[in-house]
């Protein structure tokens, strides 16, 4: 049974319903006289009420909040237009994570933890209407068996521990189009701000069209931590097709001290040997874009906040596995729904404890963590066992030998 309906666990937070640090505001001090400017906080023990109620994995999931954006990349006829399509995709991704305004903090995923879900897509064309009808295949052989060819899959591990390491993965079968990432987080102490550095890349793969797209991502920031705390992103990122020669940079500009906007972003598209963009959008990726083409016409590009999400489909919790997010961080998640932060900071001590009480026999013993889902790479990345590209050219090597 999939928990399809709204649970209260795991609705979203209203601002409302969010204490401003003021209200901690010793505990916030005590924290404060822990750290020093530029000092790494991965080991810093952070106060369980600024947590948010999810998984740091379950968070990454929401980079597919708008499904139809992304498989729609395998749907556009020119190498142009899919790299347009890519564009559209990441920049309206961005909104879906941060559930309000005031910033709080995903549970720091413990190693083996993983995170499965997918998605219905909505918009689909009468020819996927009428495969959906008639019954779409089961993909037994994907991150998420009980997923259809005509769903999105979405799998995440945190598959390191230091440094903290999560891959993620999501694939539709019928539109043969798939994600890999491999991200972890550096977070330094600003004095008033906490900074996040995103390590790591990831990459559309559209297999009709033999295309990959590598991406990087923006850095987060945690503003205002003695007051109403909230997220803004910075950095400049890159978004490449080696095979195209088609490439983008966005800049995801921060808020000056006095005066300005939130959340503004810049995004210059170019054509392989092209010093002009073909492109440039300016906006706030948390409201509209608009794109000027080089004939120096201007056009909405995107409103996220038209866009519906889609909910994610996630099996309930007395039907996943132990090692599955939501299981592992449920009694914190209840602590912090029904606001007893004794209950929560006790359960999540218990999971901390645990966590380090198996690393200490794996030390002793001289056994190495074996990741269950994703393999590391030469160059230190990380990608999934059975991507949909290996399990298409292990078919076709079945088929020629046949």
């Amino acid at each position: 049974m999939l928990d399809i309906t709204s649970s209260p666990l795991y609705e979203e937070e209203s601002e409302t319903e969010m204490d401003s640090m003021e209200s901690h505001g010793s505990v916030v001090a005590h924290l404060l006289s822990q750290v020093k400017i530029g000092m790494d906080l991965t080991r810093v023990a952070l106060p369980t009420f600024i947590l948010e109620r999810r998984s740091l994995l379950e968070m990454y999931a929401d980079y597919f909040a708008h499904p139809d954006q992304f498989v729609s990349i395998a749907d556009m006829p020119t190498p142009r237009e899919r790299m347009v399509q890519v564009i559209r995709w990441y920049l309206c991704s961005f909104h879906a994570g941060r559930k309000s305004g005031v910033a709080k903090k995903p549970y720091n995923p413990v190693l083996g933890e993983i995170f499965r879900c997918h998605w219905n897509i909505p918009n689909v064309s009468s020819f996927d209407n009428a495969a959906e009808s008639s019954g779409s295949k089961l993909v037994s052989d994907g991150p998420v068996p009980w997923c259809r060819e005509n769903q999105l899959a979405f799998v995440a591990e945190q598959v390191s521990h230091h440094p903290p390491v999560s891959a993620f993965y999501a694939e539709h079968v019928g539109k043969k189009i798939c994600f890999g990432a491999h991200v972890w987080t550096k977070s330094k102490f600003l004095g008033l701000s906490i900074g996040v550095h995103n390590v790591g890349k990831g990459w559309v793969n559209v297999l009709q069209h033999g295309e990959e797209y590598v991406l990087t991502f923006p850095n987060g920031y945690g503003r205002s931590i003695l007051t109403v705390p909230w997220i803004e992103l910075g950095g400049t990122v890159t978004i490449n097709c080696l095979q195209t020669g088609y490439h983008a940079t966005v800049e995801f500009i921060t808020k000056p001290f006095y005066g300005g906007k939130r959340n503004r972003i810049t995004c210059q598209a170019f054509q392989a040997g092209d010093k002009k963009p073909f492109l440039v959008i300016n906006g706030e990726w948390s409201g509209a874009m608009e794109v000027k083409t080089l004939d120096g016409r201007s056009e909405m590009f995107a409103d996220v906040r038209e866009l519906s999400t889609e909910r994610k489909l996630v099996k309930t919790v007395c039907e996943q596995d132990e090692c599955e997010s939501r299981r592992v961080w449920r009694d914190v998640t209840v602590g912090l729904r029904i606001n007893d932060m004794d209950k929560a900071t006790a359960a999540k001590c218990t999971i901390e404890q645990k966590q380090r009480e198996e690393a200490r026999l794996r030390k002793e013993n001289n056994i190495a963590w074996q990741t269950k889902l994703f393999k590391e790479t030469k160059d230190g990345g990380w990608v999934y066992i059975r991507s949909l590209i290996d399990r298409i050219h292990s078919s076709n090597d079945q088929s020629n030998v046949t």
